[in-house]
């Protein structure tokens, strides 16, 4: 009968007739299907929430699958080559140790001065200066910076910089300036860094 009873009284149900304010004065009908509703609604927005949650979560492990993937293929790769990787290196050792070997353990200066000299007159300039510049500690090698400054033909300070590659040491040039010094454009004024090595015994 009560079932018949609700039936009868949601037929008979005007919604004009519900009053929001005094909810609990509702047919009993009625406040069943608004709860079954609003538990249907609290439902359905927790598992979307969830779901969204879930979803950001498995995003994150996708990318640091494919990083872990990514990384171990990197790793497995050196692995199968690290044989090849050691004779590598054992040759690069071989090498440097030759290279090392060709720097002197001094940096024979007053040769290495007097040969530059030789080459600027040789080549018609005049020297201005030679200044031996502080030593410059590096890690496995000590470098001399030595500074020139020389007056020449365009020609003359060419050939000189080219016979600077042919001394018996080794010898680099860096930061050169060339200006003209006075009215005669023939005679250039040229500033220029020479720097020799030396091997860097630390015993």
């Amino acid at each position: 009968m009560a079932l018949q009873d609700s039936l009868r009284s949601l037929n008979e149900l005007d919604i004009n007739d519900l009053n929001f304010e005094n909810i609990g004065s509702w047919p009993g009908p009625v406040k069943f299907i608004l709860c079954v509703l609003l538990l249907a609604g609290v439902i359905a927005g927790g598992y979307y929430y969830h779901v969204e949650d879930l979803q950001l979560q498995l995003q994150r492990v996708e990318a640091e699958e494919v990083k872990l993937r990514e990384e171990f293929e990197s790793k497995a790769f050196q692995a199968a080559n690290l044989d090849a990787y050691r004779q590598q290196m054992k040759e690069m050792e071989e090498s440097f140790g030759a290279l090392v070997s060709q720097l002197p353990s001094d940096t024979e200066v007053p040769g290495l001065l007097e040969d530059i000299t030789n080459k600027g007159l040789l080549n018609g300039l005049e020297i201005g200066s030679i200044d031996l510049q502080p030593e410059q500690s590096r890690e496995f090698y000590v470098e001399l910076p030595i500074a020139i400054q020389a007056v020449g033909s365009y020609h003359d300070l060419g050939a000189f910089v080219s016979g600077m590659a042919g001394l018996p040491r080794i010898v680099t040039l860096h930061n050169f300036s060339i200006s003209a010094p006075g009215a005669n454009t023939n005679q250039l004024g040229m500033s220029i860094t020479a720097k020799t090595y030396r091997y860097k015994d630390e015993g």
